[in-house]
């Protein structure tokens, strides 16, 4: 293919889309390290173009980096069958919360097919009218309005329905971590409500619940086996942030792997505990 500009004019109009490409393409695919792959992949064909030919980089480059994870979807789900214990996204960890794509929409997500979840995320998520969603994913714009009705029906309980003010999320995350390291159940079942579920993703490589754990006694139950632990080991606090938009921290544990741990609040109570302890999914922290 024939090139126009020169490779670092290339490179230099590249980069500042940068960080919305690994948007679309870590919520496509939930993983960081696949995300990026993709996002290389897309620079590596950007600068093979005939640039002569693309009107709109920003938009040629979001149909490649689409695409390309469509194509990398069909993997991950096979992987993501034989994957030991419950699946999470790998954390993402931002000082403000800025975006509606929480944890528990991302796991939603997953219930999607592919074409489903890029319908959604390009016309929901990222604002792209359905003419240019159909250019992207190569469906009428009448199946893509399809398309992304269906998602919108399956994920509507995951959309964010409370705002959680960050002083506040980060208190709670405070008082959260205390407790659960001290072994004070009456301040940590105070925080939790009757409904709550805890989520915790070791990947069969660091130990980790196998299946998710409902409701209130049962979770106060698992924290209390886990008490000893801490107790003798600790748990070192490295910072608190928000974890796929939800308030959380991130602590290093006694086999000196990071851990993180993220809660969905709703009306002053955690619905939902996510704890990522899977080695491959925290690379990036460090």
């Amino acid at each position: 293919m024939t090139t126009n500009g020169g490779a670092e004019g290339a490179a230099v109009g590249f980069e500042p889309l940068r960080p919305k490409l690994m948007r679309v393409a870590y919520r496509m695919l939930g993983s960081v390290t696949d995300a990026e792959d993709v996002v290389q992949e897309a620079f590596i064909r950007w600068m093979k173009a005939d640039r002569t030919e693309v009107r709109e980089p920003e938009a040629f480059l979001h149909r490649t980096v689409t695409r390309l994870c469509l194509d990398q979807l069909k993997s991950a789900r096979r992987q993501r069958e034989t994957y030991v214990g419950s699946w999470l996204p790998d954390p993402v960890v931002e000082e403000e919360n800025e975006d509606d794509v929480t944890l528990p929409l991302m796991l939603a997500l997953e219930r999607l097919s592919p074409l489903e979840r890029a319908a959604f995320l390009l016309h929901d998520v990222f604002g792209l009218g359905f003419d240019e969603v159909s250019e992207t994913i190569q469906r009428d714009p009448a199946a893509c309005r399809q398309l992304a009705g269906r998602a919108r029906s399956h994920v509507r309980t995951a959309r964010p329905r409370f705002h959680v003010e960050k002083q506040r999320g980060f208190a709670l995350a405070e008082a959260f971590f205390v407790a659960s390291r001290s072994g004070d159940m009456k301040t940590f079942g105070a925080m939790l409500a009757a409904d709550v579920s805890l989520h915790a993703d070791g990947g069969g490589k660091r130990p980790a619940a196998i299946e998710p754990i409902f409701g209130l006694d049962a979770v106060i139950k698992a924290q209390e086996d886990l008490t000893p632990l801490f107790r003798k080991h600790g748990s070192k606090l490295v910072r608190f942030g928000f974890i796929n938009g939800l308030p959380g921290f991130i602590t290093i544990e006694a086999d000196g792997e990071f851990s993180t741990t993220a809660l969905d609040i709703e009306e002053g109570k955690i619905t939902a505990i996510y704890v990522v302890r899977n080695p491959d999914k925290l690379r990036h922290l460090h």
